[in-house]
């Protein structure tokens, strides 16, 4: 089978195929007459032609398309992420290409790589550590492909981001569970490698001091992932060290259903026995049994925010502060009661 080439269509249309090729761009077609952009754009269609993007990457040294790195695909606070940077995206004309790494610091460089040997126009990280070799690595390097962070920050200030205010979001749990009469909290943190998980410890000890609350032995506990396997065993050790306390703070919507399993498997009843809170009010965190409370970040809009960044970024209009933060709100549901003594 033959596959329709520019110079058929410019044939079909009756124009030359110069004019065939700026009616078929997105970014040129405004300089065609309107008739003749509709006899190519027809011509087009009745052809089944599509455009060689490879051919048009090796030679213009751009894809139109925009690269994203994601740490777990399975965790549900990606997915409206991705439908955030693709809306806007794709209103502007590129592509949207994902890569999920499983939160590998290698698989991220390999990524990367990959989607730069391809010249992408740019890239939205939303795997970002705080130290992240990657980061160095391409801002070192003479030509820099245009990128962002997308609900995660770089320890280094001149690196764009778009996160929420995760000290913020502690805050508005600490204060909801004191003001249900809660002293005795403990934090099951998420990674310190990570912005998300350094930041929300550090507000939490700050919280306590700041609130008053009683220093527990074993107060906060890191876990070595945002999962659920991590808070749930995370909730075993603190039960097996008899620890009391009455309400948990947990990194994430995740760790804090580990969390709940944990206290269900030890015969304990959420929120009877423990009042739970989790962080990022994921996808049917209010249909759970019982429904979680916890304290929501706008997962879409990060991800609107970050691709409007980098299209600033990549257009060279970067007028905007370098860090876009968003605000959390609070969900109160089931997992969180009074404190009953």
């Amino acid at each position: 089978m033959h596959r329709a080439t520019l110079k058929d269509v410019a044939g079909r249309a009756g124009v030359h195929v110069a004019t065939a090729s700026r009616a078929l761009n997105e970014a040129s077609r405004y300089l065609v007459q309107a008739d003749t952009l509709e006899r190519v754009l027809s011509a087009a269609k009745e052809l089944g032609y599509t455009p060689n993007m490879a051919a048009r990457t090796l030679k213009t040294a751009t894809s139109r398309a925009v690269g994203m790195l994601i740490p777990d695909i399975m965790n549900p606070i990606f997915p409206p992420m991705m439908r955030g940077v693709e809306e806007v995206l794709r209103g502007e004309g590129y592509s949207t290409w994902v890569v999920n790494t499983d939160d590998d610091s290698a698989r991220n460089e390999e990524a990367v790589s990959a989607f730069r040997q391809r010249n992408v126009d740019g890239l939205i990280l939303a795997t970002a550590r705080l130290n992240d070799p990657v980061i160095d690595l391409m801002q070192k390097q003479g030509t820099v492909t245009p990128f962002v962070l997308a609900n995660r920050r770089a320890a280094r200030s001149d690196v764009p981001s778009v996160r929420v205010d995760e000290a913020g979001g502690m805050r508005l749990a600490l204060e909801h569970l004191i003001g249900l009469g809660h002293r005795r909290i403990a934090l099951l943190a998420g990674p310190q490698d990570v912005s998300t998980g350094r930041a929300g410890k550090q507000a939490f000890v700050a919280g306590v001091g700041k609130y008053g609350l009683p220093k527990v032995r074993g107060q906060v506990v890191v876990c070595g992932s945002f999962t659920f396997e991590a808070g749930r065993e995370a909730m075993r050790d603190r039960l097996r060290e008899d620890v009391s306390f009455s309400a948990v703070v947990a990194g994430n919507d995740l760790i804090a259903l580990g969390c709940v399993d944990a206290l269900l498997e030890a015969g304990l009843c959420c929120p009877r026995d423990m009042s739970v809170i989790g962080f990022n009010d994921m996808m049917l965190m209010d249909r759970v049994t019982p429904a979680l409370t916890t304290v929501a970040i706008p997962h879409r809009q990060v991800g609107v925010e970050a691709a409007r960044l980098l299209v600033e970024v990549m257009r060279g209009e970067f007028r905007r502060k370098s860090s876009v933060v968003l605000k959390p709100s609070l969900m109160v549901r089931d997992t969180t009661i009074p404190f009953p003594g």
